[in-house]
């Protein structure tokens, strides 16, 4: 096994660490409304639990808006329940058969508070990267001591696992300027 092939083992497990702070990134709140923010939320609906989205057509008609038409009208009340349990600090109001939901303007210390949930799910990111670079120079360096690899190869995986690294970052790093922006 030469180092090239360590580093294209671990390239997928930090792609799934970027996806996963994607997703976790589009659940919170811009200055604009959007389903993701309520889409995952759980519903206890008839003693088994279900997403949103599962229940119901999510959609963001205005602006400050969400609305949720669900499925079947039994599941408003859960939803609405779900909702204000959720610690979202949205307003529901059910007109006939949809809930609306109205999101109150962003203030600056809840920006503020947005900018530092931000800043800490990217070092959650960085960190679980790292974990893996280490992981993967282990596996690097034991292989050269298995003489499986020889020791230029060794510090060529070194240099090359530190550059896919510092790529990976570079995202991380893009991503949470994009959704600053926005927030802002």
């Amino acid at each position: 096994m030469n180092y090239k092939e360590f580093i294209d083992k671990v390239k997928p497990e930090f792609e799934k660490s970027f996806k996963f702070l994607e997703q976790e990134l589009a659940k919170i709140r811009t200055s604009r409304a959007s389903p993701t923010l309520v889409e995952d939320i759980e519903v206890n609906a008839f003693g088994s639990k279900f997403t949103i989205k599962q229940l119901g057509a999510i959609s963001a008609p205005q602006i400050n808006q969400i609305v949720i038409q669900p499925w079947d009208i039994s599941y408003i009340e859960p939803i609405e329940k779900a909702i204000s349990q959720s610690g979202l600090g949205m307003s529901c109001a059910v007109d006939k058969n949809i809930i609306r939901l109205n999101l109150p303007m962003l203030t600056e210390e809840y920006r503020l508070a947005l900018n530092k949930i931000l800043n800490e799910k990217a070092e959650q990111a960085k960190q679980v990267i790292r974990r893996q670079r280490e992981d993967t120079w282990n596996k690097i360096q034991a292989s050269q001591k298995a003489k499986e690899i020889s020791e230029d190869d060794k510090f060529r995986g070194k240099d090359e696992l530190q550059k896919v690294v510092d790529e990976y970052h570079e995202k991380i790093k893009s991503l949470v300027e994009k959704k600053k922006n926005e927030i802002i």
